[in-house]
């Protein structure tokens, strides 16, 4: 599974032979100044929520792709007005792409679009084929129910976690996450981006060794395979 982070919480997954792009937020990133949204060639975005800093580039990307959103009802339903494509789906809901399988399930944060429209519940997404399986979380704090992820979903082999703190878990929290959801890859996401969550980089991968877990952390545009 091919893994290229572009800053803050925005990935591109490679699964299934496709191009999953996760919370575009490219353009407005103050760390980043390489990547420009019209880079970005994806076949299908998944947004957790509605926040400026997970969606602002989504109408863009999508557009200039020609390819559909899945998230939850409102966010669907606020960039429909936008003429963006949308597939809305809930917590616990699973959309099947064919080439592979998107399931929506919790997360604990808040939800409001970029002009305070009202964005429904936060969600994260457990993307699988019948041999790879990535989860990511959104913004969220710990919560019990991540351990409902290995009675649900296939054998996660990478996570895609916030580890920032302030408006997320933070990396401790991030850690535990790890060994509920029973994955030993992880890829921390939400951190350095902005004052309130910026992070000891050297303490949070020790946070994860401790509990025999791997955090990896990437530089905007470095891919990993794993």
């Amino acid at each position: 599974m091919k893994i290229t982070y572009y800053g803050h919480s925005c990935f591109v997954v490679n699964i299934g032979g496709k191009n999953i792009l996760f919370d575009p937020f490219i353009t407005d990133n103050p760390k980043n100044n390489t990547t420009k949204a019209e880079d970005i060639v994806c076949d299908i975005i998944l947004v957790s929520h509605g926040h400026g800093d997970h969606v602002s580039d989504v109408e863009v990307i999508a557009k200039q792709n020609d390819c559909t959103i899945i998230s939850n009802f409102e966010v669907v339903n606020w960039f429909g007005a936008k003429d963006v494509k949308g597939r809305p789906v809930n917590h616990g809901g699973t959309v099947d792409l064919g080439y592979c399988k998107v399931k929506y399930v919790n997360a604990i944060h808040t939800s409001s679009m970029p002009d305070g429209a009202y964005g429904g519940n936060p969600g994260g997404f457990v993307v699988y084929t019948d041999s790879e399986c990535v989860y990511f979380a959104g913004d969220t704090a710990l919560t019990m129910d991540m351990k409902l992820i290995p009675l649900t979903c296939p054998k996660v082999n990478v996570a895609l976690l916030p580890i920032g703190d302030n408006f997320t878990m933070g990396y401790q929290d991030a850690a535990m996450a790890a060994q509920f959801i029973d994955c030993d890859q992880v890829v921390g996401c939400h951190y350095d981006t902005f004052g309130y969550i910026e992070i000891d980089q050297e303490a949070a991968v020790k946070a994860f060794e401790a509990k025999g877990k791997t955090l990896h952390l990437l530089n905007i545009e470095e891919s990993i395979n794993l």
